[in-house]
């Protein structure tokens, strides 16, 4: 039996296009929702992914987990500092691709709007299967929307796969995960023992804490490394050769991430640029979501 593809609408009040979903081919049970780079969509994306995502023994990744259902949804249409303000499909405008430190105030709009519509897909497939058996992730600008997105979120999922990305807002969340022996009564990582005295928090909840505020979230009544997505397994592949979003990028992204209390398996490419490696990429995608993630895979 083949997987069906078709189009959900897209938000409400936007200029979004439609989701492209790919129906799992046996029954539902699990999830993938995976997001686009710049100035790509879901559908372009999506297809292409599913199509020539092959490993080495000539599997795609529909045969290998029938029973999942391929989300892959569409950014808005934004103004693009990168670009002369031309309206491009990106989740946050970026103003300079290469260097994503450079005026990073450009990508707050969209990275808390955007981060707002991946959660509600989020907990959509939540209402079908459990969240472990979610994993999400994307390429390029679809990577660093998803890890922003992950450290947000107030429960773990199956895992995130992150292709030829980075991470917004890097250094600020390396400072917030910095342990210090400062006492600060205005400090939101600090928590009160009883007897007057500040107790610095776990790494993934100051991460968390931080990401909440820096995304316009409600803060958590009582963060713990529990109301954290930091059991979430991480796979962070990137070519050697890229040089929209140099490979340096995607390490520092690795370092945060562990820092932050996060497992990351990273994986870098040689003679690879922009895009994602076949099939070697692939090959290790799919061993990490059965050895790291945990997930059955249809071998035969």
């Amino acid at each position: 039996m083949e997987s069906q593809a078709r189009k959900m609408p897209g938000y409400a009040n936007s200029s979004q296009k439609a989701t492209f979903v790919v129906e799992p081919i046996s029954p539902h049970s699990h999830s993938v929702i995976l997001l686009h780079g710049l100035s790509s969509n879901g559908e372009s994306f999506g297809a292409e992914f599913l199509e020539t995502g092959v490993t080495s023994t000539g599997k795609k990744l529909p045969q290998l987990l029938p029973g999942a259902r391929w989300v892959f949804p569409t950014a808005r249409r934004r103004r693009s500092s990168a670009f002369g303000r031309a309206m491009l499909t990106q989740w946050f405008d970026v103003a300079r691709l290469s260097d994503p430190e450079y005026r990073r105030e450009t990508q707050l709009q969209g990275l808390s709007e955007s981060v707002l519509e991946i959660r509600e897909l989020i907990h959509q497939e939540m209402s079908k299967v459990p969240p472990e058996n979610i994993i999400i992730g994307g390429l390029s600008q679809g990577c660093a929307m998803s890890l922003s997105v992950l450290l947000s979120l107030e429960h773990r999922l199956g895992g995130l796969i992150g292709m030829s990305g980075c991470l917004p807002f890097r250094s600020d969340i390396e400072c917030a995960v910095e342990q210090t022996t400062e006492t600060d009564n205005d400090n939101p990582f600090a928590t009160s023992d009883g007897d007057g005295g500040d107790n610095l928090v776990e790494p993934e909840v100051r991460a968390t804490v931080f990401e909440r505020d820096l995304l316009c979230l409600d803060p958590l009544p009582h963060p713990t490394r529990e109301t954290t997505a930091s059991g979430t397994p991480v796979f962070l592949g990137h070519g050697m050769m890229d040089e929209k979003k140099p490979v340096e990028l995607g390490e520092a992204a690795a370092r945060a991430m562990r820092a932050a209390g996060y497992k990351v398996e990273w994986k870098s490419y040689a003679d690879l640029g922009h895009w994602y490696k076949i099939p070697d990429e692939i090959d290790d995608i799919v061993n990490f979501i059965q050895f790291e993630v945990g997930w059955l895979l249809k071998n035969d």
